[in-house]
């Protein structure tokens, strides 16, 4: 039985732009990001994107256990696009705001799993990216550490950064975006201003299902 996660969607980011993705489990939020960030094609139609992307969907996902901190880091920095070079200029950045210290020369089966996510962010976000996907990120760490995550995205946003978001963490998803994209079981129900599209999310919510 085919199973469309997707159906018909169109939709366009301009470059600068913060758009959230809003519905329920199963709705297509995270295979949108999938597709956008290339880790999986269309089976019809085509994505498009200009510019590098820092995909922050499943952190760590890519790392190898036997491998040392230092060695997933350059290792996952390379599939982003940053050259040896600049890897090794930035690396004493990345190590200090995943708050690794001495760890990062040990292999990263020794981790724990906030360790492992918190070097994942911290190399995601170092490569300057043109385009964040964002996919619940912040339950990275503790509280100190996601606020310092959430201060982070901000900076790339207040620097006009284009970000496509999916949270259910309302307050987060208003302070980066302004459109919202409403999902239901893959289709597209509505495409407006974010405090809009939360309104009409949340009434249907409401209603329950059926309505």
């Amino acid at each position: 039985e085919e199973f469309q996660a997707l159906k018909n969607l169109t939709f366009r980011l301009e470059p600068g732009e913060g758009v959230a993705v809003l519905g329920a489990n199963g709705a297509g939020k995270s295979t949108l990001l999938s597709l956008v960030a290339g880790l999986a094609p269309p089976d019809r139609g085509s994505v498009t994107v200009r510019g590098r992307i820092a995909p922050l969907l499943e952190l760590g996902s890519g790392f190898h256990p036997d491998l040392t901190g230092a060695e997933n880091a350059r290792l996952n920095a390379s599939l982003l696009g940053l050259d040896r070079a600049t890897f090794d200029r930035i690396f004493p950045e990345i190590v200090e705001f995943a708050e690794l210290g001495d760890f990062i020369g040990e292999p990263l089966r020794t981790y724990s799993t906030g360790m492992g996510m918190r070097l994942a962010f911290a190399v995601a976000v170092s490569v300057d990216p043109d385009i964040l996907l964002i996919d619940e990120i912040l339950a990275v760490g503790d509280r100190s550490f996601q606020e310092k995550c959430f201060n982070k995205i901000m900076e790339f946003r207040q620097r006009g950064k284009t970000i496509l978001c999916v949270s259910h963490a309302s307050g987060m998803v208003q302070q980066l975006c302004s459109r919202g994209i409403w999902l239901d079981h893959g289709d597209l129900m509505l495409d407006a201003p974010l405090g809009e599209v939360i309104d009409a999310y949340e009434c249907k919510l409401q209603r329950g299902p059926g309505a």
